[in-house]
């Protein structure tokens, strides 16, 4: 397996190599020039260099190629005594006019890369605001989160996650909208939105259910229709009552969550009931009912999207996050989402076709007998 280090060398390597070849093309092409017969020319390789350069170096950087590219033929032409010739003056304005060309499209793509970064801090600000990062402890609970991508530029699209301290426990929602855009966001933002006010005040997983049924319904008949809203959402909530060794699970046609033991232990948790995705009612009414599993202490929950399992390597063969995880330990729930993240990308080459959402909750261990707290002095 790669490790991540020679992975970072080998792009290290990759971006030398490519910074350093304008200057190299005309390093070659003056050595061509100069040890060569004055019928033969090197001036494709002097063109080539700053408009290479333009893409991919500072506009300074392209500048001073351009310059040696033009200072390397004039001073070939004056050791051959051919400046004034005809085509020596050519190819001099030539390499000139390329030159300055390449400048221009230096400054065009500087300014499309200052518009990307900007589009690029309005997506991070968005996701702020719509998925914002829980805490790293709530209601005595270890938590982590990690939202991946599938494309480099993007920053959110439809997979969510939240979680809530409320008078019944703390409850999580991991959830995956169906579709990608502004309609996707929307629908992560209807749903956390309702998760949060649901999670509150519901005295059950159920009727959490039904309040986030409710909202996705209400909001799709506001925008007139499946068509103008995303139809569908899966998603799995999950309720940790206080003082209780145990977890509430209640699934709408999402991927099951995987109960990591203390000792490496694995156990998937699939639904019992299983029921359609969150904003299908009109297609049946399914009673909601939740699975109770045990939580014992330093065990962690872990709820995903299907952009963990679904991700493929090349040879078209799923992650198994069961298999890759099972009789392994760590430090904690942000240890668990950096080494799943780095492994999946591993086995899928850096192809991810899908976002991934993750969320981990460990709960602590209980007290070992006859240990107790030293008051503190005064």
């Amino acid at each position: 397996m790669p490790s991540g280090p020679d992975e970072e060398r080998r792009i290290s390597y990759a971006r030398t190599l490519v910074r350093t070849l304008p200057m190299l093309l005309v390093v070659l092409g003056g050595c061509y020039d100069y040890f060569t017969p004055e019928n033969y020319t090197a001036a494709p390789l002097f063109v080539a260099a700053p408009l290479i350069a333009a893409p991919l170096l500072s506009r300074r950087a392209t500048v001073l190629t351009g310059i040696a590219a033009l200072a390397v033929v004039l001073v070939v032409h004056i050791r051959y005594g051919i400046a004034l010739r005809v085509d020596a003056i050519t190819e001099t304005v030539t390499v000139a006019v390329v030159s300055v060309l390449a400048v221009v499209v230096n400054c065009l793509v500087g300014r499309g890369h200052a518009r990307l970064a900007t589009a690029r801090e309005i997506a991070e600000a968005a996701q702020r605001a719509v998925l914002p990062e829980p805490a790293a402890r709530i209601g005595g609970y270890e938590i982590a989160a990690r939202y991946e991508a599938a494309q480099a530029d993007a920053s959110i699209g439809g997979d969510l996650y939240a979680v809530q301290d409320s008078p019944y426990g703390v409850r999580l929602v991991v959830g995956d909208v169906r579709g990608k855009g502004m309609g996707a966001v929307a629908a992560v933002a209807v749903v956390i939105g309702a998760f949060r006010e649901a999670a509150e005040h519901e005295g059950t997983l159920e009727a959490v259910a039904q309040r986030l049924e409710h909202a996705l319904a209400r909001e799709g008949t506001r925008r007139d229709g499946i068509d103008a809203f995303e139809g569908f959402t899966t998603a799995v909530l999950a309720e940790i009552p206080h003082g209780d060794g145990v977890v509430r699970i209640l699934n709408r046609g999402h991927p099951p969550p995987l109960l990591l033991h203390a000792d490496g232990r694995l156990r998937p948790l699939p639904a019992r009931n299983p029921a359609l995705p969150l904003g299908m009612g009109e297609l049946g009414v399914w009673p909601d009912r939740a699975d109770e599993a045990g939580f014992p202490g330093g065990s962690t929950l872990l709820l995903h999207t299907d952009g963990l399992s679904e991700a493929r390597d090349a040879r078209g063969e799923f992650y198994d996050p069961s298999r890759r995880l099972a009789g392994r330990t760590f430090g904690g729930p942000g240890e668990l989402l950096s080494i799943l993240a780095e492994d999946v990308r591993w086995h899928s080459g850096g192809r991810l076709t899908d976002d991934m959402a993750l969320l981990a909750v460990r709960r602590p261990r209980p007290p070992s007998p006859g240990v107790s707290e030293q008051p503190h002095s005064a």
